[in-house]
């Protein structure tokens, strides 16, 4: 009888003791992503969905299109996180700013250079005016140097014109506004229904990139070592939940971000299949190498390239996972 009360008393507690979220202190943060496309939809599940909630966090996320604009909100202190291209964050550190990448987004290139009808091969895209995000950090930087390995040089072989991220972009291709432009999977999709022409892959040509991930100030991440394991946690069940529920993650996505269910349907088993979204947030290391030699090489920097692990802390997503029970 004595056991039975004392196991009765115990499951009272359990039941009555409040949620994590409960018990934590909200925390706010400002978060950026640099667009609203399906590449940075684990971003938009885990704030719209419930996940930073519940870690007792209250994000605000907000659209900072190109990456070098929301790394400066960061170093300016408006924000506490940014979602960017991880050459702009890389840009920043080598000039100074103690700033580090503490997960991943984008793990790889899904865009598709596509062109008007006019276009048919690299080399039709001479004198062609391309839209871009900025001009020189995110997509465009990486569309640059996959110009530059089939010959061509900017400015010399083609105008940039900054129009905005994918949706803005595929809008002035579709007008006649631009030439073409590095549209990213699956709006490439979209366009080539529209009878544009797919002039090449990125992943056919740096077949391995860190293209997107989240960085934070240094001091500030140390400041608030437990809300970044928080952050990262979140992040790494967002990731989770998408691996293991197609169907509701590609209904989520394709209204969130306004694609044909069927373009989402085809964008979610790219990214889950080529592993671009990690299935735990983390980062690709062999694949920010390259983004850091890229950036060397468009800097025409002397000297030992530097290695990648300099700009990275991975010990609050390790931390966040040991909590998670794995690793």
């Amino acid at each position: 009888m004595r056991k039975m009360i004392v196991s009765f008393a115990l499951l009272l507690i359990l039941l009555l003791q409040p949620s994590l979220g409960l018990t934590q202190e909200r925390v706010k943060l400002r978060v950026s992503s640099a667009t609203k496309t399906l590449g940075y939809g684990p971003l938009w599940i885990a704030s719209r969905m419930g996940f930073f909630e519940r870690q007792g966090l209250d994000v605000e996320l907000v659209v900072i299109r190109a990456s070098d604009v929301g790394i400066q909100a960061l170093a300016g202190g408006s924000l506490e996180i940014a979602g960017s291209a991880s050459d702009a964050p890389i840009a920043a550190i080598e000039k100074g700013l103690d700033l580090v990448m503490i997960g991943g987004i984008i793990n790889g290139l899904t865009q598709s250079i596509m062109a008007a009808k006019k276009f048919k091969t690299y080399n039709d895209l001479r004198g062609a005016t391309f839209g871009a995000i900025s001009l020189t950090s995110g997509v465009t930087f990486a569309l640059r140097q996959v110009l530059k390995v089939k010959g061509l040089e900017y400015p010399r072989d083609y105008k940039l014109l900054v129009i905005g991220g994918t949706p803005q972009t595929y809008a002035a291709l579709t007008s006649g506004q631009i030439d073409a432009a590095a549209l990213s999977l699956p709006v490439n999709y979209a366009a080539e229904e529209q009878g544009f022409n797919e002039i090449g892959r990125f992943v056919d040509v740096i077949p391995n990139y860190q293209l997107a991930a989240l960085s934070t100030k240094r001091a500030w991440a140390e400041k608030n070592r437990s809300v970044l394991v928080r952050v990262m946690k979140a992040m790494a069940q967002t990731m989770r939940w998408i691996y293991q529920n197609k169907e509701p993650a590609v209904d989520y996505l394709a209204k969130e971000m306004n694609l044909k269910r069927e373009h989402a349907r085809r964008g979610w088993e790219f990214y889950t299949s080529t592993r671009t979204w990690h299935p735990d947030g983390d980062l690709n290391i062999d694949g920010l190498q390259i983004v850091t030699q890229i950036y060397f090489e468009q800097l025409q920097a002397k000297g030992p390239l530097p290695n990648a692990a300099k700009y990275v802390d991975q010990s609050y997503l390790k931390e966040g996972l040991k909590e998670l029970g794995s690793r």
